[in-house]
């Protein structure tokens, strides 16, 4: 019997790549936002994600040590943008890619144990977008990074197309972040009703 492409991909479940945590180490400090399936214009939703990524930025700095030179101030402010630019990407990528169909919530959680930041976004993802998007991970994880910056920087700029995985490369490139994912099957009564995907971000400070 011929699979759907649906059972081919719960058939693979759960899978992870790169350096994915399946146990989280104890952190001190941290925050979840919930975020429901919203009906609101795009522009409007990519305004709220900014300001809940500046919210998490400006709890982040409160778990700082106090600042008693110039140069905590300096690396204090680099750490805050830091914070914002990541978890805005982390974001909209959830957002732009959830399945809005399944009515869960995209959630966010943002944990810190005094010298590495974790990120982990959490959303729902159709079944026919799952091998796209394990192949651009594949990309992210084996290929030279600054080389891929470069050739979708190029490509965005020829196609008109800002959805092109930058954020990400920027993240690894220019904040040195680690980036994982884990695709699992939610279900109900025992059956497979969705695919979750946790992105994780491990950021040292």
């Amino acid at each position: 019997m011929l699979q759907t492409v649906e059972e081919k991909v719960f058939a693979l479940l759960p899978q992870t790549f790169g350096d994915y945590l399946e146990q989280l180490p104890p952190y001190h400090e941290q925050l979840t936002l919930d975020f429901s399936p919203s009906t609101a214009p795009p522009r409007k939703r990519w305004r709220n994600n900014g300001r809940s990524a500046d919210f998490l930025a400006d709890f982040l700095v409160t778990c700082l040590p106090e600042i008693e030179t110039d140069m905590d101030r300096r690396r204090q402010a680099e750490i805050k943008d830091a914070v914002s630019y990541i978890a805005n990407e982390l974001l909209e990528n959830a957002m732009k890619y959830s399945d809005q169909s399944q009515g869960t919530c995209t959630r966010i959680h943002l944990y810190f144990d005094g010298s590495c930041i974790l990120f982990l976004t959490q959303n729902n993802v159709r079944p026919e977008a799952v091998q796209a998007f394990q192949g651009h991970i594949q990309e992210l994880l084996n290929e030279d990074t600054q080389e891929l910056y470069i050739t979708r920087l190029e490509e965005s700029v020829e196609l008109e197309n800002s959805g092109s995985g930058l954020g990400l490369l920027t993240m690894i490139n220019d904040y040195d972040a680690k980036l994982s994912w884990k695709f699992e099957q939610v279900e109900e009564h025992g059956s497979p009703v969705a695919i979750a995907v946790t992105t994780m971000v491990q950021l040292e400070i």
